[in-house]
């Protein structure tokens, strides 16, 4: 068995305004010194077999192209294994 993970985040030049809510919440609630804060989604995906050669190029094909938007979202693909 091994683990996918793939972690989407807007690219660092697009706005979030859902981090920057979270960002003014954290300073309401008292947590002070709070620079930045981004927000994301995070796909894990569980497989049989080995992750690699065809099957990672697969992968990082559909987190291109399904999983993220390539316009406004970079993504970090990691197998993790022995889930």
């Amino acid at each position: 068995m091994a683990r996918v993970v793939v972690d989407v985040m807007l690219k660092p030049e697009i706005l979030d305004p859902q981090g920057r809510a979270v960002q003014g919440a954290l300073g309401r609630l008292g947590l002070t010194g709070v620079a930045d804060v981004r927000q994301g989604k995070q796909f894990i995906i569980t497989m049989d077999g080995d992750v690699a050669g065809e099957r990672l190029e697969q992968l990082h094909a559909l987190a291109a192209e399904l999983l993220s938007n390539p316009v406004i979202e970079n993504y970090v693909l990691r197998v993790e294994a022995d889930a």
